[in-house]
């Protein structure tokens, strides 16, 4: 079994990755498990062009292929935003639950409500070789956070068919659609793994 490492920091999208790719039949380490302890600055306009920053950055260190992800909310009524910029929408200093607070103050008044998450894979080896895959999950941004489980905008993000916010899912469902969850299972199969 060929052994991958995380690009990301975050812990967060580690739980969710590792959980989900270790379903998969990876070997899956982080950049703490083999001591890679630097701050990449993503300076790229694309989920795709950060995570390949990412992914290149800790393939080039740890010579083990690394697999990165970019996520973000994208908000129609706010052009996109936060996009690329949805972990520090803002101001760094904002905690998960006060960016969900600014956000929430921008939309006060706005009736259109719709939003994606959008999550871009990419994994590069050290021979140079690059996969990437994106998955996507539509939904809403309710009044008022819901939910104690996931990080980020989870607690305002609400999937209508279900009832529920992404923060009031458990991992396991929030993994089978999560825009996340559909770019690994993506990203699995450009590496012909059986999902």
């Amino acid at each position: 079994m060929k052994k991958f490492v995380l690009a990301t920091a975050n812990p967060g999208k580690v739980r969710e990755m590792r959980e989900l790719l270790g379903r998969l039949g990876f070997d899956i380490v982080t950049r703490e498990d083999i001591g890679i302890d630097i701050e990449i600055e993503e300076t790229g306009t694309t989920f795709y062009e950060n995570a390949l920053l990412k992914a290149e950055a800790i393939c080039a260190l740890s010579g083990l292929p690394s697999i990165a992800d970019d996520s973000g909310l994208s908000v129609a009524a706010l052009g996109g935003e936060p996009g690329v910029l949805s972990s520090s929408y803002g101001d760094d200093d904002l905690t998960d639950s006060g960016r969900c607070t600014y956000l929430l103050d921008k939309m006060k008044n706005m009736e259109l409500r719709d939003a994606k998450f959008v999550c871009t894979i990419v994994c590069v080896f050290p021979d140079g070789r690059k996969l990437s895959a994106q998955g996507e999950c539509e939904g809403e941004i309710i009044k008022a956070p819901r939910g104690a489980n996931g990080f980020g905008y989870d607690p305002v993000f609400y999937l209508k068919d279900l009832g529920k916010t992404m923060a009031e899912l458990t991992m396991e469902e929030k993994n089978a659609l999560s825009h996340r969850g559909k770019a690994l299972r993506a990203f699995a199969e450009e590496l012909g793994v059986e999902i």
